[in-house]
């Protein structure tokens, strides 16, 4: 089986070069080399722990510091290590268009962690965190926030990148574990999920289909309160409310939700609840039932192509089945 020495990876016909090998006793040599500085090197067949060298071969310029050094023996197949060196170069090449940009102190730092985040990657690299990583990192502040971060595995972060950084709004994680990097990650990403959904809370309309319960009819015209029956989906405060079979006309948005006279923020298909419809506008206000609506007719959250994209993008994993609904309601409005 071929060697692997850690630290530096290329194939190809190389050179070691270097000081001649001495022990503690020949300090006098390395003084006079100094003295001579002849720049001058010496070549050598092997090597040994702790002595400085440079290593001339082909494709140096492609080589990826901190990744493996092949030795090809004798015996070794040299396709088998191209494909073994090929494999690396796979990771690091493997990024998208939009993703962080991750730094680490070696290549199985980096293949670790792009298994373990399952997130888009934009830029890999070994080493330290500097100021040019940040800059690549800012070019996702106006696509998408969230990936504006430098995930930083067992390296440093120069006070310089730290204070572009600040300045910049790009977010740098550091750690010297991978799960405590995850953790970190994870922890922003689900705090920003939470700051979008507030910020979208009001122009998300999550599907709903109900029905007029007899007898239940509390105030017929603005605020309208109705005793109803979830027939399907969610029905939650503040989603604009219209009747399908009177031609689309709007009557409000529910105001207040009571289940066994007490305050709910939503109620769920299966559930008889008394909800108050409050207008939004001088047309709305007019609406009355018995005038405009009768028992018959179903109450249908009012969905848009925006209100859909805002459910895509913020509220995917708060609904299951009624995706079906929103589908349903999407047909029913011709929304394209």
């Amino acid at each position: 089986m071929f060697e692997k020495i850690p630290r530096l990876h290329f194939v190809g016909i190389f050179d070691l070069i270097g000081p001649r090998y001495y022990d503690n006793q020949s300090a006098d040599f390395v003084a006079k080399l100094a003295e001579k500085n002849t720049g001058t090197y010496v070549h050598h067949k092997e090597i040994k722990a702790a002595q400085g060298i440079k290593i001339t071969a082909q494709g140096l310029e492609h080589a990826i510091a901190g990744t493996d050094l092949y030795v090809v023996g004798p015996e070794d197949d040299l396709e088998d290590i191209k494909n073994a060196a090929q494999d690396m170069r796979s990771a690091m090449s493997d990024k998208s268009i939009e993703g962080v940009c991750l730094k680490a102190s070696t290549l199985g730092s980096l293949e670790a962690l792009l298994e373990l985040l399952s997130i888009p990657v934009r830029d890999i690299r070994i080493g330290p965190v500097h100021k040019s990583d940040v800059m690549r990192a800012s070019f996702m502040l106006e696509r998408k926030k969230e990936y504006a971060t430098i995930l930083a595995f067992d390296v440093k972060v120069t006070p310089e990148a730290r204070k572009l950084a600040d300045e910049a709004g790009v977010k740098i994680f550091n750690a010297d574990t991978i799960y405590d990097l995850s953790g970190q990650f994870k922890a922003y990403i689900d705090n920003l999920k939470e700051e979008k959904k507030k910020e979208a809370a009001e122009e998300a309309v999550f599907p709903c289909v109900l029905k007029i319960m007899p007898n239940c009819v509390f105030n017929k015209k603005d605020p309208i309160v109705l005793g109803v029956d979830v027939l399907e989906g969610i029905a939650k405060i503040g989603t604009p409310i219209c009747i399908p079979s009177r031609n689309f006309i709007d009557i409000g948005r529910i105001a207040s939700i009571e289940i066994n006279h007490k305050q709910v923020d939503l109620a769920k298909k299966g559930q008889e609840v008394a909800i108050k419809i409050a207008s939004t506008n001088a047309e709305e206000q007019q609406k009355m039932y018995g005038r405009h609506f009768e028992i018959d007719d179903e109450l249908v959250s009012h969905i848009t192509r925006k209100s859909i994209d805002i459910l895509k993008e913020n509220y995917r994993e708060d609904l299951s089945i009624e995706w079906r609904l929103v589908m349903k309601l999407k047909t029913l409005f011709k929304i394209q």
